[in-house]
C-alpha cells in the first residue's frame, strides 16, 4: 500500500507498507523532510512496524514519538503528519493529481441560489456525474450566511439586516455566519470525492484542502498559515474561515471566504455574535479583528483571484469549465423545496 501526505507548511511524507495478518509490515518512510540524526528513520520505520492496521493515527503517532531519542530534529515533517500518510495508504486515499479538475469562476448567482448551488455541485461530483471541481463565487447582493446549525435570531440583528438590505440564508455546513457583500469578500468552494480526505480527521482535512490557497497567498507576499481548526490568518490579522461537508453521496464540499475589503462597522451592526466578538477582545473596531487582503497585498480583488487560479492550476491542474444547465436547473427547484423556505431558514429557534 502506498500513501502521501503534504503536511501542511511543512513537507511531503510518503510511506510504502504491506499488511500481513492485520499487521502493519515492511514499512518504508520516505520524502522531502530533514531528519536528524540519520538513524531516525530507522527508529521510525520499527516503530511502526507490527502496529495492527486498525491503529488510528493517534496511537500510531503515539507509537513513533516514544521511539524517537530525544535529540531528535525534525524539520517539515511530524510523527502526526507520518501518521495520517499510513492512515490514507491504509484507506486506499487518493491525491490531488489523480483527478482531472474543472476551475469554474464567472455568473453571480443570488445568495439563496448560491447555497443551493453547493449542494448540487457536490452531489454531482459524490455522484461521478461531475468532475472535481474549484468554484469561485461572485455576489451580486448583499448577504449573511449562517452555519447549518446556528440560530438566526442568535446571530443576526434581522432588522438592520433588513435596514442595509442583507438576506439572511443557511448553508448545508456548520460553523460561523459570513457577512458577505459584493466585492469585498473572496469565497470559493471545493467539490471532491471523499477518496481525497480518506484517512484524515476534519483538523486535518481542512487544512489540507486549503494548502493550495496559503502557496497562493504567500507568492503575494502574505506570511498566511492555517490556524485549526479552521481559520486562515497572517501575523497581522485573521483572512478568513473554511467551513466542510462530507456528502453520504462520497463526496466533501468544502468552501472558504476571505475578506478582501469588509466594512468592519457595518457587520459588528447586522452580526449579533460580531458584538460578542469585539466586547471579549475589549476591540471596539472590527476592522482590527479581520484584516482585509486588500490591505496587506494593495491589489484588487481581481488580481487577488487571478493569482489564486494560477496557483491551484499549477499545482493540480485544472481546465475551465462552467455550471450546466441541468445543474443549475436542479439548483433553483432546491431553492424553491429547501433553501428559500422558512422550514430550512428558522430550523434551529
Amino acid at each position: 500500500m502506498h500513501g502521501e501526505y503534504k503536511i501542511p507548511g511543512g513537507k511531503l511524507v510518503v510511506v510504502d507498507l504491506d499488511v500481513v495478518g492485520g499487521k502493519i509490515a515492511n514499512f518504508r518512510l520516505a520524502g522531502d523532510f530533514f531528519l536528524e540524526p540519520d538513524s531516525a528513520l530507522e527508529v521510525i520505520n520499527a516503530a511502526v512496524n507490527g502496529l495492527p492496521e486498525t491503529s488510528d493515527a493517534q496511537r500510531i503517532a503515539r507509537a513513533i514519538r516514544k521511539a524517537l531519542p530525544d535529540d531528535t530534529l525534525m524539520l517539515g515533517i511530524t510523527p502526526e503528519g507520518v501518521a495520517v500518510a499510513i492512515r490514507r495508504s491504509l484507506a486506499h486515499a487518493t491525491s490531488w493529481r489523480d483527478y482531472d479538475w474543472q476551475l469554474i469562476h464567472g455568473t453571480a448567482y443570488p445568495p439563496v441560489l448560491q447555497m443551493a448551488l453547493d449542494q448540487v455541485l457536490a452531489e454531482e461530483v459524490g455522484a461521478g456525474r461531475r468532475v472535481p471541481t474549484l468554484r469561485i463565487w461572485e455576489w451580486d447582493a448583499p448577504a449573511v450566511v449562517i452555519g447549518s446549525f446556528q440560530s438566526v435570531r442568535n446571530e443576526v440583528d434581522t432588522e438592520r439586516a433588513k435596514q442595509f438590505g442583507f438576506d439572511v440564508v443557511r448553508r448545508v455546513s456548520g460553523g460561523g455566519a459570513m457577512f458577505m457583500e459584493a466585492g469585498t469578500v473572496i469565497t470559493y468552494s471545493i467539490y471532491a470525492p471523499s477518496d481525497l480526505v480518506q484517512g484524515m480527521t476534519f483538523a486535518d482535512s481542512y487544512a489540507f484542502l486549503d494548502e493550495w490557497v496559503i502557496v497562493a497567498l504567500k507568492s503575494l507576499g502574505i506570511d498566511a498559515s492555517y490556524q485549526p481548526l479552521n481559520d486562515i490568518t497572517s501575523p497581522t490579522g485573521k483572512i478568513g474561515g473554511a467551513a466542510q461537508k462530507r456528502l453520504g453521496t462520497g463526496a466533501v464540499l468544502h468552501h472558504v471566504t476571505m475578506s478582501y475589503d469588509m466594512d468592519g462597522e457595518k457587520m459588528v451592526q447586522v452580526l449579533r455574535i460580531g458584538r460578542e466578538k469585539m466586547s471579549d477582545k475589549g476591540t471596539k473596531s472590527a476592522a482590527k479583528r479581520v484584516d482585509p487582503l486588500r490591505s496587506q497585498t494593495g491589489l484588487s480583488r481581481a488580481d487577488i483571484i487571478a493569482q489564486m487560479e494560477k496557483t491551484f492550476t499549477g499545482l493540480y491542474g485544472a481546465v475551465e469549465g462552467d455550471v450546466t444547465p441541468e445543474e443549475l436547473a436542479r439548483a433553483e427547484q432546491l431553492v424553491v423545496e429547501k433553501f428559500g423556505t422558512d422550514e430550512w431558514l428558522q430550523r434551529v429557534p
